[in-house]
């Protein structure tokens, strides 16, 4: 019997790499340890989207050229909500890396919402995934004003 291990492997139809968990075998290991379970970057990626987002302070994520491609891509049917936006992983054999782009609200501390959002996205991917989440590197690319207009009307044109 082996002990529980994480191992990658590449998924060449799809062009990314995935982790794969594996578990211990034989008649005497528990039903929950036999075969092995793959999770791809991408669902890293959406579980390190939806924790950041959660975080009072934080307005969006994704840079500013990437926040509008994702404004003009939610619009067009069946391309999803763009959860991803913003967020790029590394997944390894046992541990994940995360790089966010944040826009924060205007008037909270950028150090106090960084460190929330470090501490949401580990305990989400953690808990989730079973990876170990070595770094969360944040880069804030933007302070939202509250009279800012949102940069969706401004894609829509300037007649109403």
């Amino acid at each position: 019997m082996t002990e529980n291990s994480i191992a990658t492997g590449r998924d060449v139809g799809a062009g990314g790499s995935e982790s794969t968990l594996k578990g211990r075998t034989g008649p005497g290991a528990p039903a929950e340890t036999r075969g092995k379970t793959t999770i791809a970057d991408g669902v890293v990626a959406k579980i390190a989207g939806m924790a950041a987002r959660e975080v009072p302070g934080v307005h969006k994520l994704g840079g500013g050229m990437a926040r509008a491609l994702g404004a003009m891509r939610e619009r067009v049917p069946g391309t999803g909500s763009g959860v991803t936006q913003g967020v790029k992983v590394e997944v390894g054999e046992s541990q994940a890396a995360v790089d966010l782009d944040v826009v924060v609200e205007y008037g909270v501390s950028i150090v106090d919402v960084a460190g929330d959002v470090r501490t949401s996205v580990i305990t989400a991917v953690e808990r989730m995934t079973g990876l170990e989440v070595v770094e969360v590197n944040i880069a804030i690319d933007d302070v939202h004003l509250p009279d800012e207009e949102e940069e969706s009307d401004e894609l829509e044109g300037r007649v109403r």
